[in-house]
């Protein structure tokens, strides 16, 4: 299967990375410039600049433009695709089939983490290529379908702005060491292998009973936890889901 890329930014390069080795990739963008140098670090993929007339016929199209950018690329393109796969935050399927003309559309929200083929992607749209759709973006990490765009937005929040959440609670504790006096380079690692660990344990246990497994009586989790909670840290978390959630909705509407 041919998959054709709609932009050349951080997610595209990250999609072309885990798609090259399954499917042939070719990333259209707007600047001939920009491609050559995407086409240096990823020499399988095949690169065209967009044309104002872009013929889409029959094409696989993974739509990775910013939001605000969708009516002036659709405007160039030609023709019905067979299936769009979009990338765009908060964007509606029902926006997207007014815009450009496919048989199958497709939602999508990768995270970051899709540039080490480690993304926690969400999927909704068309059942008819459900199980298309889950093995082209899984080659970039996990994927979950989920029955809604609503349910998509929520997950928006959860997994698609979530590592920024956890970078910044990963940068909050890494200071956090410092001020105790450790070196920055020692805590950063730490910071670190935790993260990697905790994942492990969230495969396995619900996150309750992790911190109860380490928080003995009296001791220095209990302090710390303590404290958490008198700042208001849970609260906080919930509040950040919830506020992006929002935001992903109010972008779909506009």
């Amino acid at each position: 299967m041919k998959l054709t890329l709609i932009g050349n930014g951080v997610m595209a390069q990250a999609l072309a990375k885990g798609l090259v080795n399954n499917y042939e990739v070719e990333i259209l963008g707007r600047s001939l410039s920009k491609l050559k140098t995407v086409q240096e670090s990823i020499p399988q993929v095949s690169i065209k600049e967009l044309s104002d007339n872009e013929n889409i016929e029959g094409k696989n199209i993974i739509l990775c433009v910013k939001p605000y950018a969708l009516e002036s690329v659709s405007a160039r393109l030609e023709g019905k695709a067979k299936s769009i796969y979009s990338v765009l935050a908060g964007t509606t399927i029902e926006t997207l089939r007014k815009q450009i003309s496919a048989e199958n559309y497709i939602r999508t929200m990768p995270n970051v983490a899709a540039s080490y083929l480690s993304s926690m992607t969400t999927i909704t749209g068309d059942k008819a290529i459900k199980l298309e759709a889950k093995e082209i973006f899984s080659n970039i990490g996990e994927v979950v379908w989920v029955d809604t765009e609503n349910q998509l937005d929520i997950a928006t929040a959860v997994a698609g702005s979530g590592p920024a959440f956890l970078a910044l609670i990963a940068e909050a504790m890494t200071d956090g060491g410092v001020k105790a006096g450790l070196d920055r380079a020692t805590t950063s690692k730490l910071v670190q292998g935790t993260f990697e660990g905790i994942s492990k344990l969230l495969e396995n246990h619900h996150p309750a009973l992790i911190k109860d497994s380490v928080m003995s009586p009296g001791g220095t989790t209990a302090a710390g936890i303590d404290a958490l909670e008198q700042n208001g840290a849970r609260n906080a978390m919930i509040k950040a889901i919830n506020a992006a959630y929002s935001k992903a909705v109010e972008l779909g509407k506009k």
